[in-house]
C-alpha cells in the first residue's frame, strides 16, 4: 500500500481470513488502525502488488494437494465442466484483479477518521423481513464506485432516512444491466447469499469466475445455471440420473468427511497464542493470537460500564432485555420419608425492553439520592440473583456509587465484617435477607437505610424490622416512584474509579473485598465478545447462578453489551424435573429456550449423570441406540474416518440427541463454563448430546474473570484457552515445586495475568495487596495467581496444580489443606495425616498414619481380633472409628461439611524423614506423599 488514501481503503478488505503482517519501522497507518479492530477477522497487509497477491491466493487454493482431489471428484460426479475448482474458503471468493495501479484509480471519498463514504446507485431487488409479528422492506444496494458483487441488503426505511433525496425504486437495474456491470455475469439472486455468509468462516462452494478467467467462469455459471436452476437445486439428480446420486452422496457423505478432516487439521494447528514481549518477572508470556494490542472497550466511548450500559440500551431500546417469572401458585408435597417439600406453579416470562430497564435504573439512582444516600460512596447487594439486582447494580453507578457485593449464602460473621469494613450506609436486598439483617442489626455500625425487593414475603420481612429505629426500611418500588418523581441529574463516573467491591467466598479467615474498576469490566466484556459467534439481540441467556460472584457478573455483563435477552431463573426450578418445580409445568430451560448459558462444572455433571441414569433405566434397544450413536459422534470429533459424519450425524440428531437437548431447550448453541474445573468426559458428553461447544475460561475474582477463554472451534478437553485479548498470561518458574519455563516439552510455572482486566488490590488490606499484586518497569499490573499452568504449543493455556495448598472444589469451595490438616491433627488417633482434594469432585479424602499405641488399645476393648497392625489398618471397625474421631475433630474447628473427609485410608507405616515423606522438622512433602500412595488415593474416588 502506497498512499494514505490507499491505506485507509484496505479496510474495505475486512472479513477475510488473513493475518497480519507488521513491519516494524515502516509508516503503516492501515496496520496501526486494523490493530484497534476488534470483532472481524484479521488482515494481512502486504507490501506487494494486488495482483501477485491474487495469483498466490489462487496458486495456494488450487495446488493444495486435497483440493485438487475434492475438487476433480466433485467436478466429475456432478457432471461439472473440468476446468471448475472446488473452494471451502470465502477469502477465496475475490475476482482476479489485474495490475494494481489499475485497480486504485477511483477510490470512493473517505473522511478524516477513515470512514467511507457510500452513497447508493440502484436497487437490484428487493425482499421482505419478519421481525417478531412485523414484516420490513430490505433492498439489495449496488453502491457507486463499487462492483454489483459488493451490492448489500439494507433497510429500505434507514436508507430513506439517510438518503431522502433519492428515489432508488426508479433506479433499479434490470438483470442484463446487472450482468454487464459485472465481470462474473452473475444474476442478481446470486449474489444476496454471497453477501449473508461472506463473514461466517468455511462454507461448501462451488466458484466460478472468482479464481479463473473470465469464459471459464461464464461456462460454469451457465452451466450450474442449467444443472441446479433457480427453482429446484435438485434437478441434477433428474437430469443425470445415476450421476446425481453419485454427486448426492459425494456432496452428502464423501465431502463432508473431507472438509471436517481438513478443518480439524487446521484447527489443530491453529495458533491461538503468541509469545510477546513484557516487563516484570522473568518467564514467557502469552498474548492472543488475534489481538496485537491489548483490547480495552468494545467500542469507542464505553468505558465505563455506566456508559457501556446506557449505549447498548439506546441501540437496542426496542428489544427484550430482562424477564422474569411470577409464581402463579405453591404446593406442599409429601415425601415417602415423611419430609415435606415446595413445589412451585410459575408462569411465563414477562419482558422488559432496553429502553423500559433504562429508564428503571435512572429512576433508581435518582431515588438513591433522595433517599439521603450520598454520591461517591458505597452500597451494598445482599440477595439472590434477580432482575431487580441488576437494575439496583446499574442504577448505583448512575451516580457514581460503588456496589459492594456479597453472596446470598455467606456466614453472620462475614457478613457482618463485610458491611463494617466498607462502611455502607445503605443495603439493598431480598426479603429473606432482610430477616437475616434484623437478627445481626446491633452489629451493624453505618447501615441506614435497607432498601428490600418487592415479593410475596416482604410484607412479613418488613414488619420483623419495625423495631428497629435507626434504619429507615424502603421497599424498591417506593425508590423508584421517588426518583421518578424527583428525578437527580447523573454524576458519571470515569473508568479508573472502583465500580465494584466483591467479597470473595475465601479459603481461610474472613472474606477479603477485591477492588474492580469499571475499566476491568468493560475489558473483559470487550475481550469475551470477540470470543464468542455472532452473539447479538437474537441471543437468550439464562440467568441463574449467583450474581455476587466475578463469573455470572462477568457473563451478564457480556449479555447487555451484545444486546441480549436475559432470563433469570434459578437452579432449583432449572428442568422440568428440578426439585420445585411442580409436575407438569415448565422449568426454566424448557420455558425460556436459551441459545447461551453459563454453567459451573457440577451442574453440566448433574446434566449428563442425569441423562445416563435415565438411559440406563430403559435399557434394551434404547440403551444400545444410545451408545451406538453417542460412541460413533465422539469418533467423528476425535477425527476419526469412522465416527459419524455428514447425512449420519443428522440421523443420530434426530433419532437419539433431540429429546436430550429439549433439557436445557433445546436450543443451545454456545456454553460458558467456569468456577472450577471441568471433566473431559462430562465436556465431550455435552458436547454431542447437547449439540453445543463449551467455552471453558480461567478467571479469578482478582482479574473479573479475565484471563483466558476456550475458543468456539477449539475441540480439546482440559484446557483453558489462549489469553483472553484484554491480557497477558506470563508462566514464571517455580523452582522449589519442580515447574519452570524451560520444561519440555511444555513450558511449566507459576500463572500471572497482567493486563486491563487485572484488579486494583484488596479493599484495607495493603499488605496482601503487595503480595499477590505486581506493577513492572512498564507500569503493567500483574497478578500472581498461585496456580501452576502449561503453555501448549498452541498458546493454550491449561491448570494443572496449585502452588499452595488451596484447592477449589467442583462446587466452586476453596479448601484450605493445611487449616484441615492441623484441625484433625488433633484427634487422639491421629500421628500424621494428609487431606487430598481432586477439583473434579465435592469431597475431600485423606490418608491417615494412626497412633498404634491408641488403635490397638481401642482394638481390645472392641474384642477386634487380628494378626498384625497392617491387618487392624484394614478392617472397617478400624476405619470407622477413626473417621468418626475425625469428625468430632472437624466439628470441634468449626469446619465446614466439605472440608471433612468423606473418605478415609488407614497407613500402618509411619512417616519419617528417611522415608522422604516429611522433611527433618517433620512438615509434610505433599508432592512426595501423593506420589506415593497415588493408587490408594484413587481407590478413594472410586
Amino acid at each position: 500500500m502506497v498512499t494514505p488514501e490507499q491505506q485507509k481503503w484496505v479496510v474495505k478488505l475486512l472479513g477475510y481470513d488473513y493475518e497480519i503482517l507488521y513491519k516494524h519501522g515502516r509508516e503503516n497507518s492501515a496496520a496501526n488502525a486494523l490493530l484497534r479492530v476488534t470483532g472481524f477477522p484479521t488482515l494481512n497487509v502486504l507490501f506487494v502488488s494486488q495482483a501477485q497477491i491474487w495469483d498466490e491466493i489462487k496458486k495456494a487454493a488450487i495446488g493444495n494437494a486435497y483440493m485438487e482431489q475434492i475438487g476433480k471428484l466433485a467436478s466429475t460426479k456432478s457432471g461439472l465442466p473440468t476446468h471448475g475448482v472446488m473452494v471451502f474458503h470465502v477469502s477465496l471468493l475475490k475476482k482476479k484483479i489485474g495490475d494494481s495501479s489499475a485497480s486504485c484509480l477511483d477510490l470512493p471519498p473517505i473522511t478524516d477518521d477513515g470512514a467511507i463514504t457510500m452513497e447508493p446507485e440502484a436497487t437490484l431487488d428487493i425482499r421482505w423481513i419478519k421481525k417478531r409479528s412485523k414484516f420490513f422492506e430490505e433492498n439489495l444496494v449496488k453502491w457507486k464506485r463499487l462492483p454489483i458483487e459488493d451490492a448489500t441488503w439494507e433497510s429500505a426505511q434507514e436508507l430513506q432516512v439517510k438518503f431522502p433525496t433519492l428515489n432508488l425504486e426508479d433506479k433499479v437495474l434490470e438483470k442484463e444491466e446487472a450482468e454487464n456491470q459485472s465481470d462474473q455475469k452473475t444474476s442478481k439472486r446470486q449474489i444476496a447469499p454471497f453477501h449473508k455468509k461472506r463473514n461466517i468462516g468455511y462454507q461448501n462452494i462451488i466458484v466460478s469466475k472468482y479464481m479463473m478467467g473470465d469464459s471459464e467462469g461464464s461456462t460454469l455459471s451457465t452451466n450450474m445455471k442449467e444443472n441446479l436452476g433457480d427453482s429446484n437445486s435438485f434437478s441434477i439428480l433428474k437430469d443425470h440420473g445415476s450421476y446425481g446420486i453419485a454427486g448426492a452422496l459425494i456432496v452428502a457423505i464423501v465431502i463432508p468427511i473431507l472438509l471436517s478432516i481438513l478443518l480439524t487439521g487446521k484447527r489443530k494447528s491453529k495458533q491461538r497464542g503468541v509469545p510477546v514481549q513484557v516487563g516484570g518477572e522473568a518467564g514467557l508470556a502469552m498474548r492472543n493470537a488475534r489481538s496485537v494490542k491489548l483490547v480495552e472497550v468494545p467500542w469507542e466511548g464505553a468505558t465505563t460500564i455506566a456508559a457501556l450500559f446506557e449505549q447498548s440500551c439506546k441501540k437496542h431500546a426496542q428489544e427484550r432485555c430482562i424477564g422474569m417469572r411470577k409464581v402463579t401458585s405453591k404446593e406442599s408435597v409429601t415425601a415417602n420419608d415423611g419430609r415435606k417439600f415446595e413445589k412451585l406453579h410459575l408462569g411465563e416470562y414477562q419482558w422488559e425492553t432496553y429502553g423500559q430497564v433504562f429508564e428503571r435504573t435512572r429512576n433508581f439512582a435518582s431515588g438513591l439520592v433522595k433517599l439521603g444516600h450520598d454520591v461517591d460512596t458505597r452500597a451494598a447487594i445482599f440477595s439472590e440473583t434477580r432482575a431487580e439486582w441488576l437494575i439496583a447494580f446499574q442504577g448505583c453507578f448512575r451516580q457514581n456509587i460503588t456496589v459492594v457485593t456479597i453472596y446470598a449464602s455467606l456466614g453472620d460473621d462475614a457478613l457482618i465484617h463485610s458491611l463494617n469494613e466498607t462502611q455502607v450506609p445503605t443495603m439493598i436486598c431480598d426479603a429473606k435477607q432482610l430477616k437475616k439483617l434484623s437478627a445481626i442489626s446491633s452489629s451493624l455500625k453505618t447501615l441506614r437505610n435497607v432498601i428490600y425487593f418487592d415479593d410475596e414475603e416482604t410484607s412479613a420481612g418488613s414488619s420483623a424490622n419495625q423495631d428497629i429505629d435507626n434504619w429507615r426500611i424502603s421497599s424498591f418500588s417506593e425508590v423508584e416512584k421517588l426518583g421518578r418523581d424527583s428525578p437527580v441529574q447523573p454524576r458519571l463516573p470515569i473508568k479508573t474509579d472502583n465500580a465494584v467491591i466483591m467479597y470473595t467466598s475465601g479459603s481461610t479467615g474472613l472474606p477479603k473485598g477485591v477492588m474492580i474498576t469499571h475499566g476491568n469490566i468493560v475489558a473483559t466484556a470487550a475481550a469475551v465478545m470477540t470470543v464468542i459467534p455472532r452473539m447479538g439481540s437474537k441471543d437468550v441467556y439464562l440467568a441463574y447462578l449467583p450474581l455476587a460472584h466475578v463469573f455470572e457478573l462477568a457473563a451478564e455483563t457480556v449479555m447487555l453489551t451484545a444486546g441480549a435477552a436475559i432470563g433469570y431463573g434459578s437452579t432449583l426450578t432449572l428442568t422440568d424435573t428440578s426439585n420445585k418445580i411442580k409436575k407438569g409445568t415448565k422449568g426454566d430451560t424448557s420455558a425460556l429456550k436459551p441459545t447461551l448459558m453459563a454453567a459451573v462444572p457440577a451442574i453440566l455433571d448433574r446434566v449428563r449423570d442425569g441423562v445416563l441414569k435415565k438411559v440406563d433405566e430403559k435399557g434394551g434397544f434404547a440403551k444400545k441406540l444410545f451408545n451406538i450413536a453417542y460412541s460413533r459422534r465422539l469418533a467423528a470429533i476425535g477425527g476419526s474416518w469412522f465416527g459419524a459424519w455428514g447425512l449420519e450425524t443428522l440421523l443420530w440428531d434426530i433419532i437419539v440427541f433431540k429429546k436430550i437437548r429439549s433439557i436445557l431447550g433445546g436450543e443451545i448453541r454456545f456454553m460458558l463454563c467456569g468456577g472450577a474445573p471441568l471433566s473431559g468426559d462430562t465436556q465431550r458428553f455435552i458436547n454431542i448430546c447437547m449439540g453445543a461447544p463449551i467455552g471453558q475460561g480461567y478467571g479469578l475474582t482478582e482479574t473479573f474473570a479475565g484471563a483466558a477463554f476456550s475458543e468456539w472451534d477449539d475441540k480439546s478437553v482440559g484446557r483453558v484457552g489462549p489469553p483472553l485479548p484484554c491480557c497477558y498470561i506470563k508462566l514464571v518458574s517455580w523452582e522449589e515445586g519442580g515447574y519452570t519455563v524451560t520444561d519440555k516439552p511444555m513450558p511449566r510455572g507459576e500463572v500471572l495475568v497482567g493486563g486491563c482486566s487485572v484488579t486494583a488490590g484488596y479493599f484495607n488490606d495493603d499488605s496482601k495487596t503487595r503480595e499477590v499484586y505486581k506493577v513492572d518497569e512498564r507500569g503493567m499490573h500483574w497478578f500472581y495467581t498461585g496456580d501452576i499452568g502449561r503453555f501448549h504449543p498452541d498458546g493454550c493455556l491449561e491448570i494443572i496444580d496449585r502452588k499452595k495448598d488451596i484447592v477449589k472444589l467442583q462446587h466452586g469451595e476453596y479448601i484450605s489443606l493445611g487449616k484441615v490438616e492441623a484441625a484433625l491433627m488433633s484427634s487422639n488417633y491421629v500421628e500424621n495425616i494428609m487431606i487430598y482434594a481432586d477439583p473434579f469432585h465435592n469431597f475431600c479424602v485423606g490418608l491417615v498414619v494412626p497412633s498404634r499405641q491408641v488403635l490397638e488399645g481401642w482394638a481390645r476393648e472392641a474384642g477386634i481380633k487380628y494378626k498384625d497392625f497392617s491387618e487392624l489398618c484394614n478392617k472397617l471397625e478400624a476405619i470407622n472409628e477413626v473417621q468418626q474421631s475425625l469428625s468430632k475433630a472437624a466439628k470441634a474447628a468449626k469446619l465446614d461439611k466439605f472440608e471433612t473427609p468423606a473418605k478415609i485410608k488407614l497407613l500402618p507405616e509411619p512417616w519419617t524423614p528417611e522415608s522422604g515423606l516429611v522433611t527433618a522438622a517433620l512438615k509434610l512433602k505433599r508432592e512426595q506423599v501423593k506420589s506415593k500412595f497415588k493408587n490408594e488415593l484413587q481407590e478413594l474416588y472410586e
